[in-house]
């Protein structure tokens, strides 16, 4: 959520309008915005000098009835102003609703380093690690090595779910288990992430909290005839793990990492990446959030950037860095950077990662603040990126590793985790 405050800057709301633009948002709600805030603040005013009226009249009728004299003029005159109060109250609460409503459709202002463009093509890569895979032979994608080893199962998932879900079976469903263990254990024990187990249903607060509500409504799964929903990603649990509290300054930053199912109601556009397991409505993820000093926060950004890097390096699977550019960049975030990862099946680069910092946007909405010794309370910042997306690091596997008589290596990094297997065959 946006600071009001700074949107009464006519330069930082030009500034505003502009990124507006840029990321190809409504720029008529922050002029609704300022408006209604305008209204909201001579309402907040006139209802603070009735009650100071109130309150004079009130002493008053005290001194009138302490000298035994007539105060019926008073006591009608405090019922009607009583009556005032109340009707600009009314009022008040109605235009605060809607300056809420109204905010909470703003995206985040990027941070000035953000490329500006209208679309992913104007993404600018940061770095590449590694050369894409050259194959000696026609590599296959993911779909056709998964359904050739016998263990990727589309149409029994399909069956018993629907469309986009599927089933992983036998060394493929032990594979996933190990991608698991291997990036928690990494993180907690090299990068000092505090391992979490959080929940996988959460309340409207906590959508809103982290940005998912009202803008993706529909793109969440809601439990009928509650105020619950299926999470689309750990970070809306683990960020609201401090709602509505203050840290203590002296132990930020407090460093999550959490493994969790992730359901997509909206499992990208009709039509498109439907083959295979690469956009569906159910898979896992390890998350990784940091709540820091806003001085402290885009350092903290590159070092949760290179800790989601560190996965794919021991991996030894080739990626690029692409910093996303303002017509590209989610909703909640300030500045973002995607890991994709080199599909020799696909031949062509995917998303496996997004590492956003989204400064006080988050915390704005949740009421995650801070205090240092003698200062006043003031937001944190938080950061999240996927540490990583498992069902994405499977596939990167299946397409990098295959080899010509269908069966997969395992990469060194993962063998511990599979017993010392180093090859998956067809079973």
């Amino acid at each position: 959520m946006l600071d009001l405050k700074e949107l009464e800057n006519e330069v930082y709301y030009k500034k505003y309008a502009e990124c507006l633009k840029a990321r190809n948002g409504d720029t008529s709600l922050i002029e609704k915005l300022v408006e209604e805030n305008k209204k909201r603040k001579k309402l907040i005013f006139e209802s603070e000098a009735l009650r100071a009226e109130q309150n004079r009249v009130s002493e008053v009728i005290g001194k009138l009835k302490r000298e035994k004299t007539d105060a019926s003029k008073q006591l009608a005159d405090m019922q009607e102003l009583a009556g005032k109060f109340k009707a600009l109250n009314s009022q008040l609460d109605e235009v605060q609703k809607r300056v809420g409503e109204i905010a909470l459709q703003l995206p985040n202002m990027p941070h000035e380093s953000t490329p500006k463009g209208s679309s992913s093509d104007d993404n600018v890569e940061v770095r590449k690690i590694g050369e894409p895979k050259k194959l000696p032979f026609k590599a296959k994608e993911h779909q056709d090595v998964g359904l050739g080893l016998g263990q990727l199962d589309l149409e029994r998932g399909a069956k018993v779910t629907g469309t986009r879900f599927y089933f992983l079976l036998g060394q493929l469903a032990h594979l996933e288990r190990a991608l698991m263990n291997f990036m928690l254990d990494m993180h907690t024990q090299k990068h000092d992430y505090r391992e979490m187990v959080a929940p996988y249903i959460v309340n409207s607060n906590s959508m809103k909290g982290t940005g998912q509500f009202p803008k993706f409504f529909d793109e969440v799964f809601h439990l009928q005839g509650t105020d619950y929903h299926l999470i689309p990603t750990a970070e809306t649990s683990v960020t609201n793990y401090f709602a509505e509290e203050i840290l203590d300054e002296a132990k930020l930053p407090y460093k999550f990492v959490g493994f969790s199912p992730c359901f997509r109601a909206e499992a990208g556009a009709a039509g498109k990446d439907t083959k295979g397991i690469l956009r569906v409505h159910q898979f896992q993820k390890v998350e990784l959030l940091k709540f820091t000093h806003p001085d402290q926060s885009y350092e903290e950004h590159e070092k949760l950037t290179r800790n989601a890097e560190q996965v794919l390096r021991e991996l030894e699977l080739p990626y690029r860095v692409m910093q996303l550019c303002t017509g590209d960049i989610s909703f909640s975030a300030a500045k973002c950077y995607d890991l994709e990862v080199w599909l020799p099946g696909q031949n062509a680069y995917r998303e496996i990662s997004s590492c956003s910092n989204f400064e006080a946007f988050q915390a704005r909405r949740a009421n995650i603040r801070f205090k240092s010794k003698g200062g006043k309370p003031q937001f944190v910042h938080t950061i999240n990126g996927s540490g990583l997306a498992i069902g994405r690091t499977l596939i990167a596997i299946l397409e990098n590793y295959q080899q010509e008589d269908g069966s997969v290596l395992i990469p060194k990094a993962l063998q511990p985790y599979m017993n010392g297997k180093t090859k998956i065959d067809k079973q």
